[in-house]
């Protein structure tokens, strides 16, 4: 397939030759990460470790970073087991207390090749904050992978490496426009959706000013949408009380493999096809097209990207105040 394909034009959206059909065997297909070392957080169930086995398989040296170690020990092992013998590292890491980010980003000795900040929490029922008082969504979705990448910024620097951040459509169908005035929602009404969706919008946010900010020094990043797959992180959803029409929805929803929802970040992760490639957010394996409120989205699969999460001023302010955050 790759024989036959030719890189989009530089004025143009940017295509590869894969889709939604993809597994992340296939987009990793005759690539050799031997030498490489990456990094998976929230690699414990689903896609997180779908990325991890495709990674190890591919040869690349993989720490988990979890926050259940005895659950990670035993992913690692599987992987490692799967995977002809990879080397799979487990290290403990919460996003939502700051001190183990700040633990696990110290200890890392030598150059970092991928990271992807696939970890996530859906749609809490109640309003919850983290260690810092953060609202949870926010502060683990967002603060938490930031201050992960801004501490790992050497060890990616010197690998030349690629960050992925995982967003979701969420920031599309939910129009998670980030309040700035009240990210907390301590005086708005709390809404699992919208916190969910405003967190998934700074995540695309982010990847546009870090790769901005980085590109010079060899780092590349880019955020995705990784399709709707059945995973732990909907548990949240499923445990309301919804009428039967929503359920029936959301029953006929376009649900695809673990190995298809990884698909997309472990493209952006480890294909050459990527190299030099930065600052763009992806679904079913190919650049999305962007829209605003005057041109909705055209299907529920490809929803698109949001414009007021690519707009560069945004990322900018997001950047700034995510500091901030990080440093009150």
């Amino acid at each position: 397939m790759l024989d036959t394909w030719e890189p989009p034009m530089a004025d143009s959206r940017f295509t590869t030759p894969f889709s939604r059909e993809s597994t992340a065997d296939d987009v990793l297909a005759g690539v050799d990460l031997s030498g490489r070392q990456a990094v998976v957080t929230g690699a414990t169930s689903g896609i997180g470790t779908e990325t991890a086995r495709a990674l190890a398989a591919a040869g690349a040296e993989v720490t988990v970073a979890v926050r259940n170690l005895d659950a990670g020990k035993q992913i690692a092992a599987e992987i490692a087991a799967s995977a002809g013998g990879a080397t799979v590292n487990v290290a403990p890491l919460d996003l939502a207390d700051r001190s183990t980010i700040d633990e696990f980003t110290s200890s890392w000795h030598g150059p970092l090749h991928i990271l992807v900040n696939n970890a996530g929490v859906m749609m809490l029922p109640t309003r919850q904050v983290t260690r810092e008082d953060v609202e949870y969504h926010f502060g683990a979705n967002h603060l938490g992978h930031m201050a992960l990448t801004l501490g790992l910024y050497a060890p990616l620097a010197a690998g030349g490496g690629r960050v992925v951040s995982v967003s979701s459509d969420a920031h599309v169908h939910a129009r998670g426009i980030i309040d700035f005035d009240d990210i907390n929602f301590d005086r708005r009404e709390y809404n699992g959706g919208l916190a969910y969706a405003q967190s998934k919008t700074a995540n695309v946010l982010f990847t546009v000013e870090l790769n901005r900010r980085w590109a010079e020094d060899g780092v590349t990043a880019n955020a995705l949408h990784p399709g709707q797959i059945h995973t732990k992180l909907q548990r949240h959803v499923e445990a309301l009380d919804l009428p039967e029409e929503i359920k029936a929805s959301m029953a006929n929803l376009p649900w695809r493999s673990i190995e298809q929802g990884a698909a997309t970040q472990v493209l952006l992760a480890a294909s050459p096809l990527l190299d030099g490639v930065g600052g763009l957010y992806f679904e079913n394996c190919n650049q999305a097209i962007s829209f605003d409120t005057e041109n909705p989205p055209a299907e529920f699969d490809a929803p698109g990207v949001g414009s007021w999460a690519i707009d560069p001023e945004n990322a900018a302010r997001l950047w700034k105040v995510s500091l901030a955050m990080l440093a009150g």
